[in-house]
């Protein structure tokens, strides 16, 4: 479940990012209504993620319509499937931004569908607002970075690991799901390691697919190591 706290960030941003493209777009204020693109996985292998940052989007919408809105007009959800496809979300995204004309959209959770969806909302000057940490080595106007990068997240969490507090760690095991945001912040904590001259006989990457659950034969040569 969202904590009140993600809830909160996710009603200031919602307001702080609406209120920007509509000022900003003389069509939006011209509407009936301002529309609200939620662009996250219903079904599929990320629903289980996704399905949640859906309902708090709405959760948020509700709360403003029911305080009269914003800029006097109502705020329009307009809730699409991806279905953990990662083509499927540049779809989605032309269909938002082109059909069904929203003002903003919340949405993807991987780095690979933000990616899918990045030069779609360039091309049509769209606002994507990005809800989790990513690998960073990406800056667009297009996209609201909400979360931190690893030398925000990841790097600060190695050094604690190597302090004395920390346990001094020594060996290293990089583990992720298969795709860009493992793979990249990986690269560059492995960097990281070797600049605080860890050698690389003590650090081991290891990937899995998506949809991946049997962590037992992983976890054993993780031991072994």
């Amino acid at each position: 479940m969202q904590s009140l706290n993600s809830r909160r960030f996710t009603l200031k941003a919602l307001t702080a990012a609406v209120a920007l493209t509509t000022l900003t777009a003389l069509p939006a204020l011209a509407a009936e209504t301002i529309k609200v693109g939620i662009l996250h996985s219903l079904s599929g292998t990320m629903a289980i993620s996704e399905t949640v940052l859906k309902d708090t989007v709405l959760m948020a919408i509700d709360e403003i319509n029911a305080k009269g809105g914003l800029l006097g007009k109502k705020l329009e959800p307009v809730v699409v499937d991806p279905a953990s496809n990662w083509p499927l979300f540049a779809e989605k995204t032309k269909q938002l931004l082109g059909q069904d004309k929203v003002d903003v959209i919340f949405g993807c959770w991987t780095s690979v569908s933000r990616k899918s969806v990045l030069p779609v909302v360039e091309e049509m000057n769209g606002l994507l607002f990005y809800p989790v940490q990513y690998e960073g080595e990406e800056l667009s106007k297009n996209v609201f970075y909400t979360g931190a990068a690893p030398n925000q997240q990841a790097i600060p969490a190695v050094d604690y690991l190597m302090s004395k507090d920390g346990g001094a760690a020594k060996r290293w095991v990089l583990l992720g799901t298969d795709y860009v945001y493992p793979r990249t912040t990986n690269k560059i904590l492995r960097a990281y390691l070797k600049s605080k001259g860890v050698k690389d006989t003590d650090i081991d990457e290891k990937y899995t697919p998506f949809g991946h659950s049997d962590y037992q034969t992983i976890v054993a040569d993780i031991k072994k190591f």
